[in-house]
Order: structure tokens, then C-alpha cells, then sequence
């Protein structure tokens, strides 16, 4: 017969909820949020913006509601295997981001159900702060800016990321591989050597021009290369790592666990997943386990809003293997317009010396003001999404 102890607590009943509304608004064509909402008052907020690709996303999230409205929402990795398997048709950017957003409500309910933060529900934190890093570009046909570059550091950065400008041939000409090297000297002057930049090469690169233009800037110590192959050429990135001493980063259009598995076998140091694109914080997450296992960092990619940005931090602070956490807000000049208008707690995403403290509040950690949010919703057509880049040479076609 079993004891009972003055110790022992009974399980309680868990009251129950059911989702009663998703709803989607899209305020540009780089920002959606959505909003689930449950008959027990209970709600969660996520980003599941495809850059340049809003209304799609709104169609697939409005059919994925379908299933969900009446369920239980605390069950969320049941509903992410209905989502992400159910439809016979999976992966990709368009699911991925619909789901996504609807992962990173469904752990914000849970969290505010629960008065903790998400990572409190993904183990715990593990660290007390988390860093952070700005783009430091804006220098027409060069690799970065020196001068915003030397800002960032100032503000308090401890790394920055810059990318070149403008088009790169297959195996582009001597000028342009000197015109590189030189602006990456320039920039390392510019910062100095307690501090750290990656080189976003977007894709622009192939594999004989990464061969050839990274070993010319391994004395600078680059953080990382991210990007260097479009996704597509995923499989072939090993021929990269082998070729130079520099870290290489990857993953920001790549969507689950299986694409991350390839180019980490191939040796990539830093895998990037878009918790706004990758299956939200549930894969993402997973993602950031199956790189402890081959000795990679987490850096997640974030060009997005501060919904974005707070279910990054929330895995941030949960995994061990993490690096640094990308951000387009400018959150060291916290004034109006400046990406945080939407919340009504910014404070929370204050850095102080290129770090951001653990979110403590519950759910994302970050308070929505949904009035700002309605107010914003377009009336208009949107604005296209990413620029089409042509070789000025015979106007063929060349990688943003």
C-alpha cells in the first residue's frame, strides 16, 4: 500500500480551454502578427511574417484555424504534428511561417496561462543575459560601414554583421575581390579587435568564389560567414568549410530539422533557423539540440518585429549552445518609430553593453498594445518584397 506523506500534493484538475478565434493582422509586407485567443480569456501573440509574402500567409493561417478553433491550445506539440503532417503537403517557407507564428501563440498562451516565461517551459534559463548584434551597412557598393560600424561599438556592441552591396559574378574579377578585402580591413580597424562582426554573404557567393575570397580576410577573424551558397546549394557547403579557417554560418531559408541536418554534417559551425520561418519555437528549439550534437552554435536569424525577436530570446536563454542573437530593431535608440511601437513594456528590450536580460514576464515577455496593433492593419496594396537584382553587363539575373 502506497503512504501518503504530508508532502505529497494531489494533481489538480487543469481547467479546460478551447481556442475560440486566430486572427491575423497584416500591417506591411514584412510584418503579420496574429493573436489566438481562448473562451477562458486566456491569448497568445506571434509573428508569422514571410518577408514579401503576407497574404499568402494570411490565407494558410486562416486555414489552419480551422482545425484549431475549439481546441485544447496547451497541447502544442500535438497541434504542431497536425499542422506541420496533416495536410499531406509539407515544409517550405509558406508553412513554415504560418506555423510558425501560431507555435509562437500557442507557448505565449501557455506561458501567460502559466505565469512563467517560455523558456521557464523549455528547461529553464542557463544564462543571465543574452547578446545581441546589429547590422552595421548602408555604404553603397561596399562590405559595411565603418562609420555606423564604430556607432554600434559605441552603443554598446559587442559584434555587428555587414554584407556586401551589390551584385557578385561567379568567380567575380580581381578588383572586387581587392575592393572586399579592403573593406573588411577597414572595418576590423574600425572596431578594433575586442570585437566581433560576421560577413552576411546572402547567398551571393558560389563555391570556387568562397574559395577564393574567404582565406584573403582569415586574418581578420571573422566571427562567422554566414550565407556564403543560395539554400539550394546546401549540400556542397562542406567544400566551404574546408576551404578556410573562418566559421561558417548557415540556415535562415532552411525550414526543419532535415535540411539543418546536412549542412551540419558538413561541418557548419553556426546554424541559424527564422523562428518567424522554421516551425517556430517548437523546431527551432530542436534544431538548436541536434547542433549541440556536432559541436555548432545558435545564432537565430531575426529580421522581423519584436514578436519575433522575444520568441528568439525566449530560446536563446534555454539553450546552451548558443552564440548571438540578431535584431533590425534599433533597441539602443529607443524612440519613436524605431520598431518597438508596438509594445507597451519596451524597457524590457533595453541593452546595456550589447547585452538584453532575460525576459522575466510571462509568455513572450514582451505586453502588446492591440489598439496600436488594429490601428496599423493595411487598408492599402502592399509594397513589394525584396528587391530583383540584374547584372548591369546583359541583364541576366543575379542574387539579392
Amino acid at each position: 500500500m502506497r503512504r501518503r506523506t504530508a508532502n505529497s500534493i494531489e494533481p489538480q484538475r487543469t481547467r479546460p480551454m478551447k481556442i475560440t478565434s486566430v486572427e491575423t493582422f497584416v500591417i506591411t509586407n514584412r510584418r503579420i502578427l496574429l493573436k489566438i485567443s481562448t473562451d477562458t480569456g486566456h491569448y497568445g501573440w506571434g509573428e508569422p511574417t514571410l518577408e514579401g509574402w503576407a497574404r499568402p500567409i494570411e490565407a494558410i493561417v486562416e486555414q489552419m484555424a480551422n482545425y484549431l478553433v475549439g481546441q485544447d491550445p496547451r497541447r502544442i506539440t500535438h497541434h504542431w504534428q497536425v499542422l506541420a503532417r496533416g495536410g499531406f503537403y509539407r515544409g517550405g517557407p509558406l508553412f513554415g511561417s504560418a506555423l510558425a507564428g501560431i507555435d509562437q501563440a500557442l507557448w505565449d498562451l501557455k506561458g501567460r496561462a502559466l505565469g512563467v516565461p517560455i523558456h521557464e517551459l523549455l528547461g529553464g534559463a542557463v544564462r543571465s543575459k543574452i547578446r545581441i548584434y546589429a547590422h552595421a551597412g548602408g555604404r553603397s557598393g561596399h562590405t559595411g560601414s565603418p562609420e555606423r560600424a564604430r556607432m554600434l561599438v559605441e552603443a554598446g556592441y559587442t559584434m555587428i554583421k555587414v554584407a556586401p552591396d551589390g551584385q557578385v559574378g561567379f568567380v567575380d574579377n580581381a578588383d572586387y575581390l581587392d575592393r572586399f578585402v579592403a573593406d573588411v580591413t577597414e572595418l576590423r580597424e574600425a572596431i578594433g579587435g575586442s570585437v566581433d562582426f560576421g560577413i552576411d554573404l546572402h547567398g551571393r557567393f558560389s563555391v570556387p568564389m568562397s574559395r577564393r575570397a574567404l582565406p584573403l580576410i582569415e586574418h581578420l577573424a571573422p566571427a562567422f560567414v554566414e550565407e556564403p551558397l543560395r539554400p539550394e546549394h546546401s549540400e556542397l557547403i562542406g567544400s566551404v568549410v574546408d576551404s578556410t579557417s573562418i566559421p561558417i554560418a548557415t540556415g535562415e531559408r532552411l525550414y526543419t530539422r532535415t535540411e539543418f541536418r546536412a549542412v551540419l554534417e558538413a561541418g557548419v559551425a553556426v546554424v541559424q533557423p527564422d523562428l518567424s520561418h522554421a516551425g517556430g519555437i517548437s523546431e527551432s528549439f530542436r534544431i538548436a539540440t541536434q547542433a549541440e550534437i556536432y559541436d555548432a552554435q545558435l545564432a537565430p536569424h531575426c529580421p522581423l518585429g519584436p514578436v519575433a525577436l522575444a520568441a528568439c530570446l525566449q530560446v536563446d536563454a534555454a539553450v546552451p549552445n548558443f552564440l548571438a542573437q540578431e535584431t533590425v530593431i534599433e533597441l539602443h535608440d529607443q524612440q519613436p518609430g524605431r520598431g518597438l511601437e508596438l509594445l507597451t513594456n519596451p524597457e524590457v528590450l533595453a541593452p546595456v553593453d550589447g547585452y538584453l536580460p532575460v525576459l522575466t514576464g510571462p509568455g513572450l515577455g514582451i505586453e502588446l498594445d492591440e489598439d496600436v496593433i488594429r490601428s496599423q492593419v493595411a487598408t492599402e496594396p502592399l509594397a513589394p518584397g525584396s528587391p530583383t537584382w540584374f547584372y548591369p553587363a546583359d541583364d541576366s539575373f543575379a542574387e539579392w
